[in-house]
């Protein structure tokens, strides 16, 4: 039962929710926390970009067939799920700011870390996957507010102009180009100080959290969503991830993979960034309502985790009964 309950950062995730729910920072103290937020975010891409080891990224890109498919299911088929979303319950059923956050969802990166302990854990392609997923959060840097703009204008949501992609590109693509410079010389001891270093990545984003739900609170988040709404976004969320989970493992076998390829399309295809997501949030959405905007990436979040460790612990039990059987196998053919 341990997999299904949340993990440490979902619960810090969630007790931060409720700390800017009782004590929003508004005026001045929120606008000196939001510069000492862009800081902390700047150096959470600069540690990034440190940690990715070159090699690696020169040894998975020969595998091009494979990570087409995971970029093409991450920035292609998720946002026309997306949008099959909206023409269905948009808006109907589910209030126009929350369908904001599950389009929003549909746009981002994979994950980085989960993704490659699941793919590890299930006995996949763990090289392609370290590559697929930096990719994605490469490409996405610039896919992600490119596809904003394109299907939110599509929507009728509004868009962006290209001030917002070049606050991008500086606020994170510069620090990440800063820290892949300086790899070489710095990456082995970012990569050996794990633990030292993991409240930089958690830190900035629950400071994201904290700032954006503030902000909503005093704008009356609460107000204007109940329970049934919150209850409605994960059914969709569940369907959402469902549907690509589906596509990813039989879209993949359909296509020749290897056992070891689909497991690794299956969890960098189907997961979603909240890393990524929630500082790009901070920028493409400077203005607007985003604590009801990344309400739906939170709970997707926990979502994908505990789906994807059930689905990987099923991939590696299938993989030791093998194991068992061929051990079997090779005893009893000498005899």
């Amino acid at each position: 039962m341990r997999r299904f309950l949340p993990d440490i950062f979902t619960l810090m995730l969630v007790c931060t929710v409720v700390l800017a729910s009782v004590f929003p920072v508004s005026g001045d103290p929120a606008h000196y926390f939001s510069i000492a937020t862009t800081i902390a975010i700047g150096l959470l891409f600069f540690l990034h970009g440190a940690r990715l080891s070159r090699d690696v990224v020169i040894a998975g890109v020969l595998h091009w067939r494979l990570h087409l498919v995971i970029l093409a299911t991450t920035f292609v088929v998720f946002p026309l799920l997306g949008l099959a979303i909206g023409y269905l319950l948009v808006p109907a059923i589910l209030p126009q700011t929350l369908y904001i956050g599950i389009l929003f969802i549909c746009v981002l990166p994979s994950t980085v870390q989960s993704s490659i302990a699941f793919t590890s854990m299930a006995g996949g392609n763990v090289p392609a996957a370290i590559c697929s997923a930096s990719a994605s959060n490469i490409f996405g840097m610039f896919l992600t507010p490119l596809l904003v703009g394109l299907l939110f204008s599509a929507g009728g949501h509004g868009g962006f102009s290209f001030d917002v992609l070049q606050k991008i590109l500086l606020q994170l693509l510069a620090p990440f180009v800063a820290g892949q410079v300086l790899q070489p010389w710095i990456g082995d001891f970012i990569r050996s100080h794990k633990k030292i270093l993991a409240p930089v990545d958690r830190g900035s984003i629950l400071m994201v959290v904290y700032l954006a739900f503030s902000e909503a609170v005093v704008e009356g988040l609460w107000r204007m969503f109940g329970v049934y709404d919150i209850a409605l976004v994960i059914v969709v969320d569940i369907v959402l991830l469902a549907l690509v989970l589906l596509l990813t493992t039989y879209g993949s076998r359909l296509l020749g993979f290897s056992r070891e390829d689909q497991i690794t399309i299956t969890f960098c295809g189907s997961k979603k960034s909240l890393a990524s997501g929630v500082p790009m949030a901070n920028v493409i959405f400077a203005g607007h309502p985003i604590g009801a905007i990344l309400l739906p990436l939170m709970l997707f979040h926990q979502i994908q985790l505990m789906a994807c460790a059930a689905i990987a612990q099923k991939y590696a039990a299938a993989r030791r009964r093998r194991e068992l059987d061929a051990r079997a196998e090779t005893q009893v053919g000498p005899a």
